[in-house]
């Protein structure tokens, strides 16, 4: 057994381990970062140098901060469930043994279960993440515990406040980089004087964090956590190795790379532009048409689905094969990726090592390119006015 007492939790064996939270359920507890709505009692953390060293520890109550503070302390918190999910926001999923008996699970329900009072548990909660992160410079280690009454919703979505149907309890972590500031000069109004403002140290919002246990169907789910990190180039393995200990998905932007570059490398002569207009477009449609319908469950899609527009755009099945190789390779054989993550709905860009060209997507059908003479054209169709330099100029 592990050496932390998981205490009582309730769960439900019908629901599915690998659910991950969706936006409504993140935009549900972030709305609890308020004075007026938080449950949280207490902030507890650590000042850790550059050295790895703890400074200083504190205990500090919300209640006896002022407003001011107090909102900016829990707004800071906030930023640790902020971003788009899959991308900043990351479901972690532990394996059944992991929670039936494993130290990391175990140290996450018992400083979940002693509300953070636990001082050898917090202690030990700390060195875990300072012998892990190799953060540059000094930061902050937050944790915050929070209760929720979750509200009763019916069928149709009405939320019904004075019918709560259990209690949500949860962790939350952040790890927030302190940066000094310059010495500047500044205003004092009262005075009516210019004054020297001493350098200072700033808490910077949050470069990690997490959630435990995750809020799945709106309940408690201790087989998940929700992740989060700033930089989504920027996975810190070492930091989920050492808190969740289990491997994660690639960076979103690690996943991008990985997805343009499986495209170029298997389809290779049979790369077109019409290949990878018809990919974009295709997963910027299902992009819309999930955004359109108000799904809640996260859009995802399988290698079937880039297969079948290869497919339908006449590549070979000798390249298509390979593609789904290489897929399973770089993300796994039935793996899901998120669409968000290896295009981006916003711009279609062209580039050479001159040139680049960004176009709206909802519009590339104005690219071609063409073979003129035995040299390669990009062309353009020119709709309405046309700018150089911000100049209008004509065609003619």
């Amino acid at each position: 057994m592990p050496p932390y007492t998981t205490g009582a939790c309730r769960w439900n064996p019908c629901k599915r381990l690998d659910e991950d939270m969706n936006e409504k359920e993140v935009a549900e507890i972030r709305r609890r970062f308020k004075p007026e709505k938080s449950n949280i009692t207490h902030i507890r953390g650590c000042y850790v140098n550059e050295k790895r060293e703890i400074v200083s520890e504190f205990d500090q109550s919300i209640a006896m901060m002022p407003q001011e503070e107090a909102e900016k302390m829990l707004a800071t918190l906030k930023r640790t469930l902020s971003g788009t999910l899959g991308k900043n926001l990351i479901d972690i999923i532990f394996a059944t043994k992991q929670v039936l008996d494993s130290e990391e699970h175990g140290l996450l329900m018992a400083l979940r279960g002693s509300s953070l009072n636990d001082q050898g548990i917090v202690e030990a909660f700390y060195q875990r993440v300072i012998q892990a992160v190799d953060m540059e410079g000094q930061y902050l280690i937050l944790l915050a515990f929070d209760t929720y009454d979750v509200p009763y919703r019916s069928r149709d979505g009405e939320r019904q406040d004075d019918a709560s149907t259990e209690v949500f309890s949860y962790i939350l972590c952040s790890l927030c980089p302190v940066k000094a500031t310059k010495p500047a000069l500044c205003y004092d109004v009262p005075e009516n004087v210019f004054r020297s403002a001493k350098a200072d140290w700033l808490v910077s919002p949050p470069e990690l964090g997490f959630l435990f246990p995750a809020f799945d169907d709106r309940s408690a789910n201790i087989y998940n956590a929700l992740y989060y990190t700033r930089d989504i180039t920027e996975s810190h393995q070492e930091f989920v190795d050492a808190v969740f200990h289990t491997e994660i998905p690639l960076p979103a932007a690690a996943q991008k790379e990985a997805f343009e570059s499986m495209l170029s490398d298997t389809l290779d002569d049979e790369c077109n532009f019409e290949v990878v207009q018809a990919v974009h477009e295709q997963l910027c449609g299902m992009i819309e048409e999930h955004k359109a319908n108000k799904e809640t469950e996260p859009l995802t899609v399988s290698k079937r689905t880039v297969k079948s527009v290869l497919e339908a755009c006449g590549v070979s099945e000798e390249r298509v094969t390979a593609f789904e190789e290489k897929y399973d390779e770089e993300f796994g054989a039935d793996a899901e990726v998120r669409p968000r993550n290896i295009v981006d709905t916003r711009r279609m860009e062209v580039r050479t090592p001159d040139v680049t060209i960004q176009v709206n997507p909802e519009r590339s059908d104005l690219i071609e390119t063409r073979i003129i003479n035995g040299a390669k054209y990009i062309l353009i169709r020119a709709e309405g006015g046309v700018e150089v330099n911000g100049v209008d100029i004509h065609i003619s």
